[in-house]
Protein backbone atom coordinates (compact mmCIF):
# COMPACT_ATOMS: atom_id res chain seq x y z
CA UNK A 1 0.00 0.00 0.00
CA UNK A 2 3.08 2.15 0.54
CA UNK A 3 6.78 2.53 -0.23
CA UNK A 4 9.09 4.38 1.72
CA UNK A 5 12.43 5.37 0.67
CA UNK A 6 14.96 6.49 2.02
CA UNK A 7 17.27 9.33 0.13
CA UNK A 8 19.50 10.33 3.19
CA UNK A 9 17.77 12.93 5.18
CA UNK A 10 14.64 13.00 3.29
CA UNK A 11 11.99 10.43 3.32
CA UNK A 12 9.76 9.42 0.34
CA UNK A 13 6.00 8.29 1.05
CA UNK A 14 5.05 6.49 -1.91
CA UNK A 15 1.73 5.32 -2.59
CA UNK A 16 1.11 2.23 -3.84
CA UNK A 17 -2.40 1.05 -3.92
CA UNK A 18 -3.15 0.45 -7.49
CA UNK A 19 -5.47 0.79 -9.99
CA UNK A 20 -5.45 4.68 -9.16
CA UNK A 21 -4.17 5.06 -5.27
CA UNK A 22 -7.77 5.50 -3.88
CA UNK A 23 -7.95 6.67 -0.67
CA UNK A 24 -9.15 4.12 1.77
CA UNK A 25 -9.34 4.02 5.98
CA UNK A 26 -6.32 1.46 5.33
CA UNK A 27 -4.44 3.69 2.97
CA UNK A 28 -5.07 6.95 4.93
CA UNK A 29 -3.94 4.98 8.44
CA UNK A 30 -0.60 3.80 6.91
CA UNK A 31 -0.10 7.21 5.60
CA UNK A 32 -0.13 8.48 9.47
CA UNK A 33 1.70 5.70 10.48
CA UNK A 34 4.25 6.38 7.90
CA UNK A 35 4.73 10.36 8.03
CA UNK A 36 5.43 9.18 12.35
CA UNK A 37 7.84 6.20 11.18
CA UNK A 38 9.35 9.10 9.11
CA UNK A 39 10.18 11.51 12.24
CA UNK A 40 11.16 8.80 14.58
CA UNK A 41 13.92 7.85 11.77
CA UNK A 42 15.59 11.24 12.27
CA UNK A 43 13.60 12.47 8.50
CA UNK A 44 14.23 16.15 8.13
CA UNK A 45 12.01 16.13 4.77
CA UNK A 46 9.31 14.11 3.23
CA UNK A 47 8.26 13.66 0.00
CA UNK A 48 4.77 12.20 -0.84
CA UNK A 49 4.63 10.45 -4.32
CA UNK A 50 2.17 8.58 -6.28
CA UNK A 51 2.72 5.90 -9.41
CA UNK A 52 3.12 7.40 -12.93
CA UNK A 53 0.10 9.11 -14.35
CA UNK A 54 -1.72 9.39 -10.72
CA UNK A 55 -0.96 10.76 -7.87
CA UNK A 56 -4.35 9.70 -6.01
CA UNK A 57 -7.86 9.34 -7.55
CA UNK A 58 -9.31 10.69 -4.19
CA UNK A 59 -11.53 8.98 -2.09
CA UNK A 60 -12.50 5.88 -2.43
CA UNK A 61 -16.44 5.99 -2.99
CA UNK A 62 -17.22 2.23 -3.50
CA UNK A 63 -16.40 1.70 -0.24
CA UNK A 64 -17.77 4.40 1.16
CA UNK A 65 -21.25 4.14 -0.36
CA UNK A 66 -23.45 1.63 1.71
CA UNK A 67 -21.53 2.20 5.03
CA UNK A 68 -24.32 3.56 8.20
CA UNK A 69 -23.15 6.87 9.80
CA UNK A 70 -20.95 5.58 12.34
CA UNK A 71 -19.46 3.63 9.14
CA UNK A 72 -18.79 7.22 7.10
CA UNK A 73 -17.44 8.88 10.34
CA UNK A 74 -15.15 6.72 11.07
CA UNK A 75 -13.53 7.29 6.88
CA UNK A 76 -13.99 10.93 7.38
CA UNK A 77 -12.39 11.18 10.45
CA UNK A 78 -9.55 9.13 9.49
CA UNK A 79 -8.72 12.02 6.19
CA UNK A 80 -9.49 14.79 8.31
CA UNK A 81 -6.37 13.36 10.36
CA UNK A 82 -4.43 12.76 8.02
CA UNK A 83 -4.82 15.49 6.28
CA UNK A 84 -3.47 17.23 10.10
CA UNK A 85 -0.52 14.83 10.22
CA UNK A 86 0.46 16.69 6.90
CA UNK A 87 -0.78 20.19 7.67
CA UNK A 88 1.47 20.31 10.95
CA UNK A 89 4.22 18.28 10.12
CA UNK A 90 7.26 19.89 11.66
CA UNK A 91 9.59 18.87 9.02
CA UNK A 92 8.96 20.51 5.40
CA UNK A 93 6.52 17.51 3.15
CA UNK A 94 6.52 18.15 -1.02
CA UNK A 95 4.14 17.13 -2.95
CA UNK A 96 5.49 14.81 -6.01
CA UNK A 97 1.81 14.95 -8.52
CA UNK A 98 2.83 12.16 -10.49
CA UNK A 99 -0.08 12.90 -12.45
CA UNK A 100 -3.92 13.08 -11.94
CA UNK A 101 -4.92 14.13 -8.81
CA UNK A 102 -8.58 15.07 -8.53
CA UNK A 103 -11.03 15.65 -4.86
CA UNK A 104 -8.94 13.81 -2.07
CA UNK A 105 -5.72 13.71 -4.10
CA UNK A 106 -5.69 17.16 -4.28
CA UNK A 107 -6.72 17.91 -1.13
CA UNK A 108 -3.72 16.39 0.37
CA UNK A 109 -1.33 18.61 -1.71
CA UNK A 110 -2.66 21.51 -0.11
CA UNK A 111 -1.25 20.42 2.96
CA UNK A 112 2.24 20.27 1.92
CA UNK A 113 5.24 22.89 1.34
CA UNK A 114 5.66 22.77 -2.42
CA UNK A 115 4.21 21.17 -5.12
CA UNK A 116 5.91 19.34 -8.10
CA UNK A 117 3.81 18.42 -10.65
CA UNK A 118 3.81 16.40 -14.02
CA UNK A 119 3.44 18.30 -17.06
CA UNK A 120 1.10 17.53 -19.92
CA UNK A 121 -2.84 16.07 -20.14
CA UNK A 122 -3.00 15.60 -16.28
CA UNK A 123 -5.50 16.94 -13.95
CA UNK A 124 -5.90 18.50 -10.16
CA UNK A 125 -8.73 20.26 -8.87
CA UNK A 126 -11.07 20.19 -5.88
CA UNK A 127 -14.12 18.65 -8.09
CA UNK A 128 -16.28 17.35 -5.32
CA UNK A 129 -19.58 19.91 -6.29
CA UNK A 130 -19.29 18.01 -9.69
CA UNK A 131 -19.79 14.31 -7.48
CA UNK A 132 -22.42 15.98 -5.25
CA UNK A 133 -19.88 16.67 -1.80
CA UNK A 134 -19.47 20.28 -0.08
CA UNK A 135 -16.27 21.47 0.36
CA UNK A 136 -15.67 22.24 4.04
CA UNK A 137 -14.44 25.35 5.11
CA UNK A 138 -10.98 23.90 6.74
CA UNK A 139 -10.11 22.45 3.06
CA UNK A 140 -11.64 25.86 1.42
CA UNK A 141 -9.16 28.03 3.08
CA UNK A 142 -6.49 25.55 2.63
CA UNK A 143 -6.93 26.07 -1.12
CA UNK A 144 -7.28 29.79 -0.65
CA UNK A 145 -3.86 30.63 1.07
CA UNK A 146 -2.48 29.01 -2.10
CA UNK A 147 -4.38 30.19 -4.99
CA UNK A 148 -6.32 33.15 -3.15
CA UNK A 149 -9.82 34.21 -2.69
CA UNK A 150 -11.50 34.90 -5.42
CA UNK A 151 -9.57 31.92 -7.26
CA UNK A 152 -10.23 29.53 -5.06
CA UNK A 153 -14.44 30.30 -5.01
CA UNK A 154 -14.07 30.04 -8.54
CA UNK A 155 -12.18 26.73 -8.70
CA UNK A 156 -14.43 25.44 -5.93
CA UNK A 157 -18.00 26.42 -6.97
CA UNK A 158 -17.69 24.82 -10.22
CA UNK A 159 -15.88 22.18 -9.21
CA UNK A 160 -13.46 22.47 -11.99
CA UNK A 161 -10.64 20.24 -12.81
CA UNK A 162 -7.40 21.76 -14.46
CA UNK A 163 -4.14 20.71 -16.15
CA UNK A 164 -0.89 21.23 -14.67
CA UNK A 165 0.12 23.95 -17.11
CA UNK A 166 -2.89 25.77 -16.02
CA UNK A 167 -2.14 24.83 -12.42
CA UNK A 168 1.11 26.32 -12.32
CA UNK A 169 0.01 29.48 -14.03
CA UNK A 170 -2.37 30.37 -11.23
CA UNK A 171 0.12 29.01 -7.98
CA UNK A 172 -1.92 25.49 -7.54
CA UNK A 173 1.46 23.92 -8.23
CA UNK A 174 4.70 25.44 -8.04
CA UNK A 175 6.39 23.42 -10.33
CA UNK A 176 5.97 21.25 -13.40
CA UNK A 177 8.09 18.71 -15.19
CA UNK A 178 7.93 15.61 -16.88
CA UNK A 179 6.55 12.54 -15.28
CA UNK A 180 9.94 10.69 -15.03
CA UNK A 181 11.27 14.25 -13.12
CA UNK A 182 8.47 14.85 -10.85
CA UNK A 183 10.09 12.69 -7.30
CA UNK A 184 13.81 13.99 -8.57
CA UNK A 185 12.60 17.69 -8.87
CA UNK A 186 10.61 17.21 -5.25
CA UNK A 187 13.93 15.78 -3.92
CA UNK A 188 15.75 18.63 -5.31
CA UNK A 189 13.40 21.64 -3.77
CA UNK A 190 13.91 19.27 -0.34
CA UNK A 191 17.68 19.38 -0.48
CA UNK A 192 17.63 23.04 -1.31
CA UNK A 193 15.51 23.62 2.20
CA UNK A 194 17.94 21.57 4.12
CA UNK A 195 20.58 23.21 2.83
CA UNK A 196 19.42 26.18 4.39
CA UNK A 197 20.16 27.52 8.36
CA UNK A 198 17.67 24.70 10.21
CA UNK A 199 16.63 26.96 12.59
CA UNK A 200 16.02 30.13 10.68
CA UNK A 201 13.88 28.09 8.10
CA UNK A 202 12.03 25.92 10.17
CA UNK A 203 11.11 28.60 12.68
CA UNK A 204 10.18 31.22 10.10
CA UNK A 205 7.94 27.68 8.16
CA UNK A 206 6.28 27.30 11.36
CA UNK A 207 5.12 31.45 11.11
CA UNK A 208 4.41 31.43 7.85
CA UNK A 209 2.29 28.26 8.07
CA UNK A 210 0.37 29.15 11.40
CA UNK A 211 -2.77 29.89 9.36
CA UNK A 212 -2.71 26.43 8.27
CA UNK A 213 -1.75 24.65 11.68
CA UNK A 214 -4.17 26.67 13.92
CA UNK A 215 -6.94 25.35 11.54
CA UNK A 216 -5.70 22.06 11.64
CA UNK A 217 -3.83 21.04 14.65
CA UNK A 218 -7.15 19.75 16.40
CA UNK A 219 -8.82 17.68 13.43
CA UNK A 220 -11.36 16.34 16.29
CA UNK A 221 -13.00 20.08 16.94
CA UNK A 222 -13.72 19.96 13.07
CA UNK A 223 -17.22 20.13 12.36
CA UNK A 224 -17.62 16.51 10.86
CA UNK A 225 -21.54 16.12 11.98
CA UNK A 226 -22.32 18.90 9.44
CA UNK A 227 -20.06 17.83 6.36
CA UNK A 228 -21.70 14.12 7.27
CA UNK A 229 -25.10 15.82 7.12
CA UNK A 230 -24.18 17.00 3.54
CA UNK A 231 -22.85 13.68 2.64
CA UNK A 232 -26.16 11.92 3.42
CA UNK A 233 -28.42 14.42 1.54
CA UNK A 234 -30.39 12.51 -0.98
CA UNK A 235 -28.86 14.72 -3.70
CA UNK A 236 -25.41 13.79 -2.65
CA UNK A 237 -26.28 9.99 -2.36
CA UNK A 238 -27.87 9.58 -6.03
CA UNK A 239 -24.59 11.44 -7.88
CA UNK A 240 -22.63 9.00 -5.70
CA UNK A 241 -24.46 6.15 -6.67
CA UNK A 242 -24.08 7.27 -10.56
CA UNK A 243 -20.87 7.62 -10.19
CA UNK A 244 -20.03 4.09 -9.14
CA UNK A 245 -22.27 2.91 -11.77
CA UNK A 246 -20.00 4.03 -14.45
CA UNK A 247 -16.97 3.08 -12.55
CA UNK A 248 -18.23 -0.13 -12.92
CA UNK A 249 -18.96 -0.29 -16.60
CA UNK A 250 -15.03 0.67 -17.04
CA UNK A 251 -14.29 -2.30 -15.10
Amino acid sequence: MLNLITHDAITEINMARPPVNALNVELLHALRDAVDTAMASGARGIVLSGMPGMFSAGVDVPSLLGRDRDGVRDFWREFFLTGSKLATSPVPVVAAITGHSPAGGAVLSLFCDYRVMAEGPFKIGLNEVQVGLVVPESIQMALRRIVGGYRAERLMVAGAMIESAEALAIGLVDETTNVEQVVTRALVWMQGMLALPSNAMLKTRAIARADLIDVWAHPEQLPIDAFLDAYFHPETQTVLEKLVARLKKKD
